[in-house]
């Protein structure tokens, strides 16, 4: 339960009021500490309120919200962007044909537009972050097993001309 919603600012709050009083009376306070009580909030609400946070955001307009949303959605777009960004980079890589003759690179851009062509008017935050950190991890993949085969040719073209 927060320190807000304990009963702390109805009750407990006038007896440390109370002992502030008592401080700042105190002949055995130094007078440094009295003058930095006296710069502070003048009440223990004061003091709370400045320095608790509350999630409340029913005090935002609709113009607040608005631009925090969008904040959010420019923010998932770039994110967006960057991936996709990525996926092309990574594809370069991938320059022999499949079985019909094409290039995987190019079957690889094809398949990440058709993705995010299908993604585009998502809404969800939990969906796009899910289908965000599934792309990156895909395209992590993707270039892992690419340097391990990468790895594996030159050690068999090694072993070939070692043999000669």
């Amino acid at each position: 339960m927060p320190l807000w919603d304990s009963g702390f600012r109805t009750g407990n709050h006038r007896a440390i009021s109370a002992a502030v009083r008592h401080l700042r009376a105190s002949k055995s306070v130094p007078h440094l500490h009295n003058r930095l009580l006296h710069n502070g909030p003048d009440t223990i609400d004061e003091l709370l309120d400045r320095h608790i946070v509350k999630n409340d955001t029913k005090h935002l307009n609709d113009d607040e919200n608005e631009i925090l949303t969008r904040q959010r959605l420019t923010s998932t777009r770039r994110e967006a962007l960057s991936l996709y960004r990525d996926i092309i980079r990574a594809t370069r890589f991938f320059m022999w044909p499949d079985s019909r003759g094409v290039l995987w690179r190019d079957v690889l851009r094809e398949n990440a537009r058709k993705e995010f062509d299908e993604a585009r008017f998502e809404k969800d935050p939990e969906v796009i972050t899910r289908l965000l950190i599934g792309g990156r991890d895909a395209v992590q993949s993707a270039l892992d097993k690419l340097v391990e085969k990468q790895k594996q040719q030159i050690e068999k073209e090694r072993n070939e001309s070692h043999r000669r």
